[in-house]
């Protein structure tokens, strides 16, 4: 990611200088992350060197020196239109436009096409029956012009975006809409490539195949957590596919839903391991919009306001990372993103009609899962869990949202005023389910009193193996007393959990 520099901010900028063609390739570069990180936003004073005139500076020179005065072949007016697209780039916020100048317009394209090719065929041939052992081995090759596709257990990745309340077409049309892709620049140390979807709904990463090849592995184990738990915090995966390029060999992707979606009054986002080491990024400068993700060291002194919430975050963390320990994995990330409220979203949080839309959409859809409860009591829970439910006093005007757990039954004489198809919704069995918000990305959404909190957990391909261990050992000699990542996967998950304990109220 385009981030914050370590250097002093009065040290400048490298400049390359050439033709006004190849001053225009060298700034898409520097806007891509390719010649290092920005100590601030560009000025005005930064541009006047892409006006310098162009013989007087070598292709491959570059220089600290103050530039020579603009030359007045240049007028005014291509300078303040160059300055108000930049403007307009910037406001991205580290997303860059993959325009037809951009180094992966054609690969993007490329994507478009193979994706809602992709799509089309899960639309021709819907699965009849439930899923099978055969479905997750499915692979479908399709060939174009200039490169081929292949889906990976595509019928498996359907069933699963319909369980998530997503229609195929609306998945297809965001994956291949007329609207350029965007990069997303990391501060990651992944060598990965980032893509979002124009809407921002949809992340697409390069992978390795080591990588897939772990996930389809444990594909069904992951489908049947999240049906057991359909309000997991993991990421929800929604397709892996491999594109072949002639000359330029095979690539691995997974199309995956944004966290941070829609991200556009976030104020703040952290990566969350729950350990020390290599684990501060330097903030942002006053006014800077380039995005910095934070780590846990800058999170110290703050707090997750979740109020009635709280319990459920912790249970649910407590599932997850159990999970994600039986599959030997660690080194993945809590994504913690900050959006204030407005006045009249914290009014409306808890006003009883939000509260019923909120209990359908948590059991019946949406985007929250649907399973079945065949063998449901009415007012019983029987799992070993703590559900929200909402529990009406004395009339439909006045309630309180409360947990329930497994050893209490919730009181119906105190649920007259609704009616009983209503009673029903309200007493939804399920593991750790909670009142999902009235909002888009309901399953990664948490509001607490002041602020709307995105959380998902991201990154679950990194296996204990043997390497790992040996890290492990060089690590406690090298940070003797402090807390890295690299731990067995029992610990991790342990050390980030009682993270998220410490640091919620």
């Amino acid at each position: 990611m385009v981030c914050a520099s370590d250097t002093n901010a009065d040290s400048g900028v490298q400049r390359q200088y050439g033709t006004f063609t190849e001053q225009r390739r060298f700034l898409r570069r520097l806007k891509r992350g390719q010649l290092g990180c920005l100590s601030r936003p560009f000025s005005s004073g930064d541009i006047d060197i892409f006006y310098q005139r162009p013989e007087t500076f070598s292709r491959h020179s570059y220089s600290m020196e103050t530039p020579e005065p603009r030359t007045s072949w240049h007028s005014r007016t291509m300078k303040q239109r160059f300055m108000w697209k930049l403007r307009q780039q910037w406001k991205l916020l580290g997303l860059f436009e993959i325009d037809k100048d951009h180094e992966f317009y054609s690969f993007t394209c490329m994507l478009k096409e193979g994706l809602a090719a992709a799509v089309q065929n899960s639309i021709d041939n819907p699965l009849q029956n439930e899923l099978c052992e055969a479905d997750f081995k499915v692979e479908v090759n399709q060939v174009h012009e200039s490169f081929k596709m292949r889906t990976y257990a595509g019928p498996v990745f359907a069933h699963f975006r319909q369980t998530l309340g997503m229609t195929e077409k609306e998945y297809q049309l965001s994956l291949s809409s007329e609207g350029f892709y965007l990069q997303f620049i990391s501060n990651s140390k992944s060598k990965a490539d980032f893509f979002l979807t124009n809407d921002k709904r949809f992340f697409l990463k390069t992978q390795n195949k080591r990588e897939v090849k772990f996930l389809l592995s444990h594909l069904k184990s992951y489908i049947q957590h999240i049906e057991k738990y359909p309000h997991s915090l993991l990421v929800k995966f929604l397709g892996v596919h491999r594109i072949k390029i002639p000359s330029q060999g095979k690539k691995y992707f997974i199309v995956m839903q944004s966290v941070f979606y829609p991200d556009e009054r976030i104020v703040a986002r952290y990566d969350i391991k729950g350990c020390q080491v290599s684990r501060w990024t330097e903030p942002n400068p006053e006014g800077n919009q380039v995005i910095v993700v934070l780590k846990d060291m800058n999170f110290e002194g703050k707090y997750v306001s979740l109020d009635q919430q709280q319990s459920w975050l912790i249970r649910q963390m407590e599932i997850d990372t159990h999970f994600l320990q039986q599959l030997n994995v660690l080194d993945y990330s809590l994504l913690l993103a900050f959006q204030p409220l407005h006045a009249d979203e914290r009014r409306q949080s808890w006003s009883f009609a939000n509260v019923i839309m909120r209990t359908k959409k948590s059991v019946h859809g949406g985007n929250s899962p649907t399973f079945s409860t065949h063998t449901t009591v009415p007012g019983v829970i029987e799992e070993d869990s703590t559900v929200l439910v909402s529990e009406m006093v004395g009339s439909a005007q006045r309630f309180q949202v409360r947990e329930v757990h497994p050893s209490r039954s919730i009181p119906l004489q105190n649920l007259s005023a609704l009616n009983s198809a209503e009673s029903e919704l309200l007493e939804f069995r399920v593991q750790n389910r909670r009142l999902l918000p009235n909002y888009k990305n309901p399953l990664h959404v948490i509001d607490g009193p002041e602020n709307r909190y995105f959380i998902g957990i991201i990154d679950i391909f990194t296996v204990y193996s043997f390497r790992k261990k040996l890290e492990y050992f060089w690590k406690c000699i090298r940070h003797r007393g402090k807390t890295f990542s690299t731990v067995s996967p029992d610990i991790y998950a342990s050390r980030l959990c009682h993270w998220v304990e410490a640091h919620t109220i």
